[in-house]
């Protein structure tokens, strides 16, 4: 396996601690210049600021709350969808220290991987596009980096609603753009 499992609870303290020694899926579109909502220059600061050992109180938001809250029924939901039973895992790539994952479902015995979005946002672009929405592709494929698999279940579920499932395949071309982009970005969190 190009990864390693990190026996941690995603959410708590101890997981914060290890998310910040690293670079995360959900860091990649900020690093890429495709996050809409924050800037690599506001991550840089972040990841540096941890690194000097400044505490984070990061909470989420009130949406990221509500996907968290309505994961393990997308999990299953997915899981009866697809035959994978998943769990999430935090991964570590064997290969760049600094590369992490936190999935929100891997079986390690098919070979899956699911990323999870419960957000309205995501559902409607994904039910009228039936595509992944551009802001999220840089998490798929940083997850495809550590975990090295060839595609990414995105699974989209909102209550009341038919869930959306979109294949995502590995691009290498992307991912060897990314890799060298993150770690010129991480460079520079070493550097201060």
């Amino acid at each position: 396996m190009p990864f390693s499992v990190v026996d941690l609870d995603q959410g708590n303290a101890r997981w914060l601690q290890w998310r910040s020694g690293g670079l995360g899926a959900s860091d990649a579109p900020a690093v890429m210049g495709e996050n809409p909502w924050k800037s690599r220059k506001r991550l840089l600061k972040e990841k540096v600021d941890a690194m000097a050992g400044v505490v984070s109180h990061w909470r989420g938001n009130a949406a990221m709350s509500r996907g968290n809250a309505l994961e393990p029924e997308a999990r299953r939901l997915y899981a009866g969808h697809t035959g994978h039973n998943v769990a999430p895992a935090c991964l570590q790539s064997n290969r760049y220290e600094w590369l992490r994952a936190s999935v929100d479902g891997i079986c390690f015995t098919a070979g899956a991987v699911v990323e999870i979005k419960c957000g309205d946002k995501a559902y409607a672009h994904s039910a009228e596009k039936r595509a992944v929405p551009r802001y999220y592709y840089g998490q798929l494929q940083h997850i495809l980096a550590v975990t090295g698999y060839a595609r990414i279940d995105f699974w989209c579920w909102v209550p009341g609603r038919t869930p959306q499932h979109i294949v995502a395949e590995r691009d290498a071309a992307y991912i060897d753009r990314m890799l060298d982009t993150e770690a010129a970005f991480w460079d520079e969190v070493l550097a201060g």
